[in-house]
Parts: C-alpha cells; sequence; structure tokens
C-alpha cells in the first residue's frame, strides 16, 4: 500500500478537493451519514479529527468501529451509530461537516429523500459545509428508464432515485443554503452519472 493509501484510503477524489480548497480543517467535527465502511474517514481518523458516522447496515457500523479502534482509539463507539440517516439520534447543530456520499440516491420516493436530506441538514452546524454526492439524471437524460417516484433504472441495470439540477436547486432556496462551488457530475461510461453537491449552511 502506498503512503498516499495509507494515509487518506479510498477517499472520494471530490472530497479530497475540498481538504485542498482548506474547508475542512482539524478543528472541524466530522459526521458522516450514511457512512457506509467508512471509506471516506480513514484520513479523518488517522488525523485525529472529531469523527461520529451513522448508518443503517450493522456489518457498516461494526467495520467503521473497527476502523476507527486501529486508527482513533480514544473515540468512543457511541459516535459510530446503527440509524438510518433521517433518523439520527445526534444533536441538532452538532458537527461543522456532514458527509453523504452515495446515500440519497437510495431514497425510495420524494418524501424520503426529503427526509433523509432534513435529517442529514440538521446535524449541520450554522456555517457548516455539507459535501453530498449523489447519483443523477445530468447529462445521460436519454439514457435511463423512468419507474415512479423519481426511481429510474440505470444503464447499468441498477435502480436509484435520481436527482437533477432543478431539484438540488430547489433544495438549495428551501435549505437557505449557500453553493459553494457549482454542481460537478461525472458520467462513468454511460452505465451512471454522479453529481457532487456542496453546500454552507
Amino acid at each position: 500500500m502506498s503512503s498516499l493509501q495509507s494515509r487518506f484510503g479510498q477517499i472520494d477524489i471530490y472530497l479530497f478537493d475540498q481538504l485542498l480548497k482548506g474547508r475542512i480543517t482539524p478543528e472541524m467535527s466530522i459526521l458522516d451519514a450514511g457512512c457506509g465502511a467508512g471509506r471516506n474517514l480513514v484520513y479523518f481518523l488517522r488525523e485525529s479529527y472529531q469523527v461520529c458516522a451513522a448508518d443503517a447496515n450493522p456489518n457498516s457500523i461494526e467495520s467503521v468501529r473497527s476502523l476507527a479502534r486501529t486508527l482513533a482509539p480514544t473515540l468512543p463507539e457511541s459516535n459510530f451509530r446503527l440509524e438510518p440517516v433521517e433518523a439520527m439520534s445526534f444533536p441538532g447543530a452538532s458537527a461543522a461537516v456532514v458527509l453523504s456520499s452515495a446515500v440519497l440516491h437510495f431514497a425510495a420516493d420524494d418524501a424520503h429523500f426529503e427526509a433523509m436530506l432534513l435529517g442529514s441538514w440538521r446535524v449541520l452546524q450554522p456555517g457548516g459545509l455539507f459535501f453530498c454526492r449523489l447519483a443523477s439524471t445530468i447529462g445521460i437524460e436519454n439514457q435511463v428508464e423512468p419507474l415512479q417516484n423519481r426511481r429510474y433504472r440505470l444503464p447499468d441495470g441498477s435502480e436509484r432515485y435520481l436527482v437533477d439540477e432543478p431539484l438540488l436547486a430547489h433544495y438549495t432556496q428551501k435549505l437557505r443554503a449557500t453553493p459553494l462551488d457549482p454542481l460537478k457530475t461525472t458520467i462513468v461510461q454511460n452505465l451512471r452519472s454522479m453529481t457532487t453537491w456542496v453546500l454552507r449552511k
């Protein structure tokens, strides 16, 4: 394993970009809402950030707790909670940075998407950074098959809740948020489209 990979793990390249821009610094607390196995947390744990995380998958939470025991053994296991992002038990406005990476496109419908988004936003401090990466229709509008409730079948065969630019603009306004970057969308070999949405609360 290279020294860079050891330090940063499999961090999302667009999250790494936020680090390079100086928007995430060591005194800031991090909450990964829908953390999965913790791919985006390696650097923050290793560098002694105050890290919390939630996921509805028990295997994911156990993986993150194991990672934390190795990289940040002083963090309590209660920082890593088995719960869905729409019903997290962390206090409101408790994190300076909230990560939502490849999470919101698992919404079942509009109401579920909004609950997940608002649940993630609730725990973000005023002035905090919201980093979100999620599947969208942007750039592949003619290649996705509409199902129902804004769910689509993608060319890669998966089914996802897909956002578009007007929906993200609507929620940016509804949240009274400030966009920090223009929307950035990556199309992966015409199989799926991933959009990065970065806001200041």
